[in-house]
């Protein structure tokens, strides 16, 4: 995840800078005016927005300043207003970033996890902050910079294990001098990978997408059903919804009970939408979770772990039983669904959540 992922990720020591964050509300009021096209030219890949010369033009009447380029105080007017067109334009809420306790919290693209702490540099996150109506923090400056890899590169020695290093074994040669060596299944793979379904209208796809989750959960199958952002996530479990099919939906917003629904995944029939899964530090156990479930059951049936360890044994027993007995039932109907709605960015993330059938 960190010599690869956020390989491009620079590591930064900031301290403050002079600058008035104000500016950049005023430059959100005049972004909202300029048209895309006309004004604007957005390169969605590069996530740039590069103003026109009729956009410069534009601005230029919308901020009452007759040249940009004639004072020096009037300089960094293009480069606050191409921040905001971008924040507004290319920038999604619950894609990129969320808006929590009034702040603007950046969701990182590989694992759908929130990034506390983390700004955006270069007057990004103020025009974000802008955008969303909250009143944008003054800009940091950066000291010192390096590279996630020119500081790994300092250390003797690096290894480290994953299941997903294969794709990457050129990437890793390349930049660190290290060798991949793969390490052979103790068992068969049991896993079937079935090919990928291409459909010519999006709305065909959901659909399909939605039939295949009741078809195989009446079947008894525990579903996973991978997702690359939030906002797809959402669109799915609105879906479900509709056709009444409970499910739990696992994103950046539901950071706290992350665990608990992974562990629970893999009872009979049940449905887990996820945004760029990956282990989250938990097995999906077939069957269900007996700890998971302990919890549950002895707050519902008021029985303090503390005090009343009998009671709290018999009821682990109990748990056990069931869920063995529901392991069978799984493996009859034939173990984890594994349903990827999209192909990721990365090649990783896909055989991430391939491999949690496995796990």
């Amino acid at each position: 995840s960190i010599l690869i992922d956020e390989a491009r990720t620079p590591l930064i020591i900031s301290g403050p800078a002079q600058g008035d964050a104000e500016k950049y509300r005023v430059g959100m009021a005049a972004a909202r005016k300029l048209k895309p096209d006309e004004h604007v030219e957005l390169k969605e890949k590069e996530k740039q927005a590069i103003l026109t010369e009729d956009g410069i033009v534009e601005a230029q009447k919308l901020l009452s300043i007759d040249d940009f380029y004639s004072s020096a105080a009037h300089m960094e007017w293009p480069h606050i207003l191409e921040q905001c067109l971008r924040a507004l334009h290319l920038y999604q809420l619950d894609t990129d970033y969320v808006v929590k306790d009034g702040r603007v919290v950046i969701v990182d693209e590989f694992t759908g996890r929130l990034m506390d702490g983390r700004r955006w540099g270069d007057g990004l996150h103020q025009a974000v902050e802008a955008k969303e109506g909250l009143r944008p923090k003054a800009e940091n400056q950066t000291l010192a910079t390096i590279t996630f890899q020119n500081y790994f590169r300092m250390f003797n020695k690096l290894a480290g294990m994953t299941g997903t290093a294969l794709t990457e074994a050129g990437e890793f040669a390349n930049i660190y001098d290290l060798d991949v060596v793969a390490i052979p299944t103790n068992k068969p793979i049991a896993r079937k990978d079935e090919a990928d379904v291409i459909y010519l209208e999006e709305g065909d796809k959901w659909k399909a997408i939605v039939d295949e989750i009741e078809e195989v959960r009446d079947n008894g199958q525990p579903v996973l059903v991978g997702t690359t952002s939030i906002e797809n996530s959402e669109k799915i479990s609105n879906a479900l919804n509709r056709r009444g099919i409970r499910h739990e939906v696992l994103n950046a917003k539901q950071h706290e009970r992350e665990a608990d629904i992974v562990a629970q995944a893999g009872r009979k029939g049940a449905v887990t939408v996820a945004t760029n899964m990956a282990g989250r530090g938990t097995d999906i156990v077939l069957g269900g979770n007996v700890e998971g479930l302990l919890r549950e059951e002895l707050q519902r049936r008021k029985i303090d772990p503390e005090t009343q360890e009998a009671e709290v044994e018999a009821v682990r027993a109990e748990l056990e039983q069931a869920c063995k007995a529901e392991k069978q039932e799984v493996l009859g109907a034939g173990g984890l669904y594994v349903l990827g709605t999209e192909r990721h960015e990365s090649r990783r993330i896909d055989n991430q959540l391939r491999g949690r059938s496995g796990r």
